[in-house]
């Protein structure tokens, strides 16, 4: 069992940043896929990052690519989503997910953190 908290959520301005964590509880952090998704009102779940066990791989939605970054430290069990040049539509809230299987479904899954973009 792995339980998921993210933190770093608020209100900022367009063109402005925010820094997103999720710690993990667990000694296998390391063993899990980990990806951060966003649902807005109204819309589907979408997702917008995910990084490899290693960190070594990313892979990132289009409409975040060159604005957000995914890092990880398998030392503290924490993942990160650094979020720069926000957009209104980015406004969403922000869940951080763990997988085992590459090709599998993310199976843990966080309460998530508001983020409100004004413009």
């Amino acid at each position: 069992q792995v339980q998921l908290v993210e933190s770093g959520g608020g209100l900022v301005q367009a063109g402005g940043s925010l820094r997103l964590s999720c710690a993990a509880s667990g000694r296998t952090f390391s063993s899990f896929v980990m990806g951060w998704f966003r649902q807005a009102p109204g819309k589907d779940q979408e997702f917008v990052a995910a990084m490899s066990r290693n960190g070594g791989s990313t892979t990132y939605a289009d409409s975040v690519k060159g604005r957000f970054t995914i890092s990880r430290d398998n030392a503290k069990n924490t993942v990160h989503l650094q979020m720069n040049s926000l957009k209104p539509e980015d406004t969403a809230v922000y869940l951080c997910a763990a997988k085992r299987v590459v090709a599998g479904p993310y199976i843990y899954w966080g309460q998530g953190t508001q983020v409100t973009v004004t413009s």
